[in-house]
């Protein structure tokens, strides 16, 4: 009877020091996971910041050869050369512009950069943001939502096989990536549409699943930040087209 009690609490310690390297195991695996995902993170913002560093070099480049231009046409008194001149400067100017005035300096910065990143890219984008400036939600917690919205909408754009300016028309498919943030209700609402390469509807809940590495933490990481703050999530797949919605109490 002894022997069996002691082959029992053996079998037990056993089973009990199995189930502790186990979640010991998985708790590093994941903790290493986070950290490669938050590296990534820091990575793509860095090369954002510099993207958006060499648009400014250029432009401030540019800048002196258009003042010679215009001190030369003024000089020379050609007044209609160099009011067609100014219009198309401006024209050019208003192009490069990609700052993003929202009324949180925070979301500024995201908004900016993933637009600047999009447009790099051919990707059309209609952007329409502006937030009160007493939010319930932090600005790290708001610019964690926006931008993996964000990186999600350009990775799918970029998996489209041809862009609106594709050489040949008849392969020619628009990608876009819409972003509308406001009130609504009293709530402050978060909507990106983008347009994907997918050719049926599929379930929500199937692509959530399937979005694997870097992006399954995005997409875990909007729902977390919503629920903590009582929020609410919309996803909306259909052919050619995918749509989150995010509502957050103020």
């Amino acid at each position: 009877m002894n022997e069996l009690i002691k082959y029992f609490l053996i079998c037990t310690a056993a089973a009990l020091v199995s189930a502790v390297c186990t979640v010991l195991a998985l708790k590093k695996r994941n903790e290493r996971q986070l950290e490669d995902f938050q590296d990534s993170v820091l990575k793509k913002q860095r090369d954002e910041v510099q993207n958006i560093y060499q648009t400014m070099r250029a432009w401030r480049h540019d800048y002196h050869n258009h003042i010679q231009s215009v001190k030369a046409l003024l000089s020379m008194g050609r007044q209609a050369e160099l009011s067609e001149y100014l219009d198309n400067l401006e024209k050019d100017l208003d192009s490069i512009d990609i700052a993003i005035r929202t009324g949180n300096v925070g979301l500024d910065a995201i908004l900016s950069s993933k637009v600047s990143i999009a447009r790099k890219n051919n990707i059309e984008v209609n952007c329409t943001a502006k937030v009160p400036q007493n939010l319930k939600i932090t600005d790290v917690h708001l610019c964690a939502i926006v931008g993996n919205l964000m990186d999600n909408a350009i990775e799918a754009c970029e998996k489209m096989r041809c862009s609106t300016n594709c050489k040949d028309p008849e392969k020619a498919v628009p990608r876009f990536i819409r972003v509308y943030i406001g009130l609504f209700k009293s709530q402050l609402y978060i909507s990106v549409t983008n347009s994907t390469n997918a050719v049926k509807r599929r379930r929500v809940t199937e692509l959530v699943t399937s979005k694997l590495g870097e992006h399954g933490f995005g997409l875990r990481r909007i729902d977390k930040i919503v629920e903590h703050y009582d929020g609410y999530v919309n996803r909306k797949n259909e052919p050619g087209v995918f749509a989150t919605e995010v509502l957050l109490p103020l």
